[in-house]
């Protein structure tokens, strides 16, 4: 399993177990892609484990830390970022000159 799969299938993983057990909604995405989300979901796992006896949530916390460590070494790009970097390619250049009026409306108006 590639590293990113393997950390989308951790993250969903503990996101319906902290979810059931918990109560705490995590965002999937951004905790396989943002080192310090996933080192505060960590710690909350624990402290939560701890706390209300969920023994069942510390294998996981050990498997998302053990995942982010190869996380910090390539910065990788949200499904944000890739959807904006597309509509900047696909927009007209700034400096193009704006349609005249006499093309303004394709067949003029009716």
């Amino acid at each position: 399993m590639s590293n990113t799969s393997e950390l989308f299938a951790i993250a969903a993983h503990l996101h319906v177990l902290l979810r059931r057990r918990t109560g705490r909604v995590t965002d999937t995405e951004w905790l396989a892609t943002n080192v310090e989300y996933a080192r505060a979901i960590v710690r909350f796992t624990r402290e939560k484990a701890a706390a209300d006896g969920h023994v069942d949530l510390l294998p996981w916390a050990d498997k998302l830390e053990a995942a982010i460590v190869n996380m910090g070494a390539a910065p990788r790009k949200t499904m944000l970022d890739v959807a904006a970097e597309a509509l900047r390619a696909a927009a007209p250049p700034a400096s193009a000159p704006p349609p005249s009026e006499e093309h303004k409306y394709v067949g003029g108006l009716r």
